[in-house]
């Protein structure tokens, strides 16, 4: 008889009892095949029981049912998903920023339209031929330059101005004067006399000065909420790094490898591996904010002295004002005109003119949609201070209810590595922070280039803002010229316009023009 050494019979029963019932009867993979399967992936390989880990590269190498293969596609879908998740984040965003642009875009072009409409429909019944001998283009001139500077065209406002009163001034000064015959040389002579004898009286000074100021706030306003809309757009179009990839998979899908399919991801944990694949996206947060004040701070300018609905809406009703002035005044400012500029010679072909001309002063609305303006406003501050934190806000943000198991279920989470307790502290917002982000590897010295770039374009607006604030202009030229390509810059949001309405080719640096220069 022979007899099985003690040794021998004690190693059966030690491994009989290691495998258990783990060991006897691996774990089931059917919850993870049914959900593998609502991913759109085949089955096909998918294991029915639990295998050995040790082919796993993102995942913890313990007892699972994922393979090589399912682990590569849980990595792909889970950068599509985060992208997709990053989208809709910003699309809120986005959507105020853009609602706000139409909704003020659309009423700053209304009073402009009004005014023009307004000038149109009552000059030529209150001042005649005056008002119909080549003078109709020459004030549908004078509105189409204010829509391009409104617009965020490289034009001098106040010089465009005073062009305006000067053309003015000579075809009035031919029109009530047709008995002579004036020549271009005895024009210039009236204008250079123009500023002593003031034949408009205050109207173009007190105009330029509050037109100025409130084409500056409503276009730089504007200008920036298109910006804003447009590095929201750019930033989440930027893709995610390989280590931020492998993250959220260990984040996301690595609990149904390990047969944990309720179980979900630790806040912390989540908080952390969002910290760090939006690194450089929190770098925004500085700059947001700043283009967030300044644009609350040029927003209280459309109300006071520079009132923008009475600025704007009413410049046929100060142009009518300067004319009917003139008229008034006429022998005066022409015998000033005369003493200064000699008399001139007597037209052979003397017009009637004046004599079919009218005089009065155009009846025209000028009630103020002042309300309409202040709830925009006061929508719009609200709506704004809103997206204030938006960018160091998105961590939390993406790492909400339905993602983690929120602040409650602390020790029942999946922390990377099995159920329970996240016990690394989480890391503060921006690039620098990350150097010892225990779940994305982040090299700090390598910030990415097109966030740094949108960075440039929030400091460039917010410039603007400030010295749009203060009443001083500034050139606005592409805003691509100032940062090597990046940004539309021409205050009209891809959602929005169709197609851009003027490029200005300028490499040259903003140029600031104070509004109280001297002139009409």
């Amino acid at each position: 008889m022979h007899f099985f050494p003690w040794g021998f019979w004690l190693l059966c029963v030690a491994a009989s009892s290691a495998r258990g019932d783990s060991g006897s009867k691996a774990k089931s993979c059917t919850e993870v095949r049914q959900f593998y399967a609502t991913k759109g992936f085949s089955l096909h390989g998918v294991p029915q029981a639990e295998i050995s880990g040790e082919h796993l590269r993102i995942c913890p190498q313990g007892y699972t049912c994922c393979t090589s293969e399912m682990e590569e596609n849980f990595a792909k879908k889970s950068q599509s998903e985060f992208e997709d998740m990053m989208t809709e984040a910003s699309r809120s965003a986005q959507v105020t920023l853009t609602s706000q642009y139409k909704n003020f875009d659309g009423y700053f072009q209304d009073l402009l339209n009004k005014s023009e409409k307004a000038l149109h429909d009552t000059f030529p019944s209150t001042y005649g031929e005056l008002y119909s001998q080549n003078v109709k283009d020459f004030f549908k001139e004078l509105y189409s330059e204010l829509r391009r500077y409104y617009r965020g065209s490289n034009i001098n406002l106040e010089e465009a101005l005073n062009e305006f009163w000067t053309r003015l001034l000579e075809r009035l000064f031919k029109l009530m004067n047709p008995q002579y015959h004036i020549t271009d040389e005895y024009l210039d002579c009236m204008v250079k006399h123009s500023e002593q004898h003031k034949p408009f009286g205050e109207v173009p000074r007190d105009l330029k000065l509050k037109a100025t100021r409130a084409f500056i706030a409503v276009r730089s306003y504007v200008q920036g909420l298109s910006v804003g809309s447009d590095v929201v757009k750019k930033v989440s179009q930027v893709s995610l790094s390989h280590e931020c990839t492998r993250a959220i998979m260990k984040l996301v899908y690595c609990p149904y490898c390990r047969g944990m399919s309720s179980v979900k991801p630790c806040n912390n944990y989540c908080h952390n591996v969002m910290k760090g694949c939006l690194a450089n996206q929190a770098d925004l947060d500085t700059e947001w904010r700043n283009l967030i004040d300044s644009m609350l701070l040029v927003a209280d300018r459309f109300d006071g002295p520079s009132n923008v609905d009475t600025v704007i809406g009413t410049i046929h009703t100060r142009i009518a004002e300067a004319i009917s002035n003139m008229q008034e005044n006429r022998e005066s400012i022409t015998a000033k005109v005369f003493q200064g500029c000699g008399n001139p010679k007597i037209s052979t072909k003397a017009s009637s003119g004046e004599d079919k001309k009218r005089r009065g002063k155009a009846v025209t609305d000028d009630k103020s949609s002042g309300l309409g303006l202040e709830k925009l406003v006061s929508d719009a501050k609200g709506k704004l201070r809103d997206i204030k934190d938006y960018w160091v806000a998105l961590p939390s943000t993406l790492c909400n209810e339905k993602i983690t198991s929120g602040s409650v279920n602390e020790d029942k989470c999946w922390n990377g590595m099995a159920k329970g307790r996240y016990l690394p502290e989480v890391m503060g917002d921006g690039l620098a922070n990350q150097i010892n982000n225990p779940e994305v590897e982040v090299d700090i010295t390598k910030p990415d280039m097109t966030i740094r770039q949108q960075i440039m374009q929030l400091k460039i607006m917010t410039n603007r803002l400030r010295n749009a604030y203060n009443g001083n202009d500034v050139d606005f030229q592409d805003a691509s010229d100032d940062i090597s390509g990046s940004g539309s810059g021409d205050g009209c949001p891809d959602e929005v316009c169709g197609k851009r309405l003027s490029k200005n080719p300028s490499t040259r640096q903003p140029e600031i023009h104070n509004s109280t220069s001297r002139g009409w």
